[in-house]
Parts: structure tokens; sequence; C-alpha cells
């Protein structure tokens, strides 16, 4: 999403010629390919531990962090594994997201008008917004000092924002940006308010 703002706000002459099916695909892979390659690094990293405690998971899910709370091994190399972990797929993206909307807030303040700056902001605050919360929850989350004595409640707390909070705010977000939801919205408003106005006119 930020590559693609990035590209309609920079070059949007070329935003067609740039962002075609192939650059899509591309974008879609490397999604998945950092996911699967997170997700395969942190499992057989799990799987060499020893547990031998009371295998209760101090979270609300299953969580690499928990896990290593609970194991019984040396987990000196598994931290230095999730360290590595994050920063591949943590920290690479959200720095280049940074740059995307570094380049993309340079290009707002060179237009002219101050009705086009308005829509070109516009375009991005919803993505920026998500993008914000999901990225400031996650680093704190696991970029912090890990301790395997402390339980932190915060963390919890703030684990939500980024497991629920987030992609609970995604379709909202984007939707209501939406001509045709926005209309539909307001249908469903006005006819809920009517249908009570009867309601209460019949009783």
């Amino acid at each position: 999403m930020a590559y693609d703002r990035y590209v309609a706000i920079c070059y949007p002459l070329n935003y067609t010629l740039i962002m075609d099916r192939k650059t899509r695909a591309k974008l879609l892979v490397g999604c998945w390919f950092a996911g699967l390659v997170n997700l395969i690094v942190e499992a057989s990293s799990i799987s060499t531990l020893d547990f031998c405690g009371p295998n209760k998971i101090d979270h609300f899910f299953c969580d690499f962090t928990p896990l290593l709370k609970l194991s019984c091994s040396d987990i000196s190399i598994h931290e230095i594994i999730f360290v590595v972990v994050v920063v591949f797929c943590g920290m690479i993206p959200f720095l280049l997201i940074v740059a995307s909307y570094g380049c993309i807030v340079d290009a707002i303040l060179k237009i002219r008008s101050a009705d086009g700056r308005r829509k070109s902001f516009s375009t991005c605050t919803s993505h920026l917004l998500v993008v914000t919360l999901f990225y400031l929850s996650g680093i704190y989350s696991y970029m912090r000092p890990y301790s395997k004595n402390t339980v932190d409640e915060e963390v919890k707390v703030v684990a939500v924002i980024y497991t629920v909070l987030t992609p609970m705010m995604n379709p909202l977000i984007y939707s209501l940006r939406n001509k045709e939801v926005k209309g539909a919205l307001r249908r469903m408003i006005a006819q809920n308010k009517f249908s009570q106005e009867m309601q209460t006119f019949q009783s």
C-alpha cells in the first residue's frame, strides 16, 4: 500500500505503467515470502526447545516470546533468532514504509494548490493511520528488552491492538472512503431512524 500510494502521488501519470499486474504480483509474493520465512524460522526454532514446566502460556494467543518463557532449555540462541526475524519481517518493511511516506510528504509539499495537497494527504491518511497503529504496537511488544522471569500485562494489552483492533479497523477505514459504501450506510441509518419513528408513532 505504501508503494502504491508513493507511485500514485509521486508518479501519477505513470501509475498504470508502474503498478501493472507483474509489479502487484511481485509485491504480493514478497509479502507471502516474508510471512513464510517468519513462520518456518520460528516454528523450527520452537521445535528444538524442551518444555518441562506447567505448559500454560501466559498470553491470549500462542506467540514466540511466551513459549520461550515456558522452555527449560537454554534460549540464548533462540533469542538471537527471534531478534533477526523481527528485524527482517518487521523493521525492514517499516523502514521502507517510512521512506515511501517521506517521499510522499515531500511530493505533496511541492503541490502548489491547497486543495491538491488536501486531496493527496487524504489519500494516504487512512493507510498511514493503520500502519502506524500496527507497527508502533508491534515494535513495543517485540523490540523491548526481554526477560524470562517477568510477565508484562501491558504487552498483552498492546498485542490486542495489532492482532484484533488493527485488522478490525482495516475494513472500516478503507471501505468508508468508498462512495457506494458511504451511500449504503447513510440509507441504512435513515431507514433505521424511519422504522424507529414509525414504532414510536404506532405506540
